[in-house]
């Protein structure tokens, strides 16, 4: 009796090894499943990418947020046709007033095919860092096109590349605005102005209205009132036409 109550513990013994190496097994199996899955997620999401056009949008302490997210609501549901990144001097979380944090890659040898410049409270003192004017120099000349909402027109401004072409700006700041480089034609009526691969646009929700007219003109008006329709906004369709006019 004594061998056999042995016996039995034995084969319990085993049949608990064998049963919990096959749930290791199991486990082992499933976790490689879910690590394939993500690879070919990343994988399938960084080839779409490549298909899509690059919308970099530079951030600094104390941006508008509207400025960013009116914008990037627009563009960024867009997934077949653009894929947005956040990029910022020194990378890392960039936060403003309203207290939204956003995670941004640092700046360096970025080949984006559009820059999106938001302004903000954060325009006063960035206007005077020359690593960040002369990084959106060279970065805007290596963009087919460059979007500026609110203030953000001022940085732009500070670089030289507006000079001699129309822009516009906020109008509740624009004296400030057209005060950082009087060889800018600034246009104090305009919702946004175009000039050549130039978007500028007024203040804060004025940059849905430009990120629309910007797709009115790379995709058809009928597109772009489609995107307006999704987001259920009343989008003002003539760039020219503003509410609010600087004095």
């Amino acid at each position: 009796m004594p061998f056999q109550k042995s016996k039995n513990k034995s084969m319990l013994n085993q049949n608990y090894i064998s049963s919990h190496s096959n749930q290791q097994w199991f486990f082992l199996f499933v976790s490689f499943l879910i690590v394939l899955n993500i690879y070919r997620g990343n994988a399938q999401n960084m080839e779409k990418m490549k298909n899509t056009t690059e919308i970099a949008i530079i951030l600094f302490d104390d941006y508008e947020t509207l400025d960013v997210f009116g914008p990037a609501e627009i563009f960024g549901r867009l997934v077949d046709n653009y894929h947005l990144t956040f990029y910022s001097l020194n990378g890392g979380i960039i936060s403003n007033r309203h207290g939204v944090p956003v995670m941004t890659q640092k700046l360096g040898d970025i080949d984006a095919e559009i820059l999106m410049i938001p302004g903000g409270l954060g325009t006063r003192k960035e206007v005077n860092n020359t690593v960040l004017i002369d990084t959106i120099k060279e970065m805007a000349q290596a963009s087919d096109y460059v979007l500026t909402v609110c203030t953000g027109s001022a940085l732009l401004a500070k670089t030289g590349l507006l000079d001699g072409k129309k822009a516009t700006s906020n109008k509740r700041a624009f004296s400030w605005v057209s005060s950082q480089n009087s060889n800018v034609d600034w246009d104090k009526k305009a919702r946004w102005v175009i000039d050549g691969k130039y978007y500028t646009s007024s203040g804060v929700s004025a940059g849905m209205d430009m990120a629309l007219g910007f797709l009115a003109d790379n995709h058809g008006i009928n597109f772009a009132r489609k995107v307006a329709k999704e987001i259920e906004y009343n989008w003002i369709e003539d760039k020219d036409y503003d509410d609010f006019v600087a004095e």
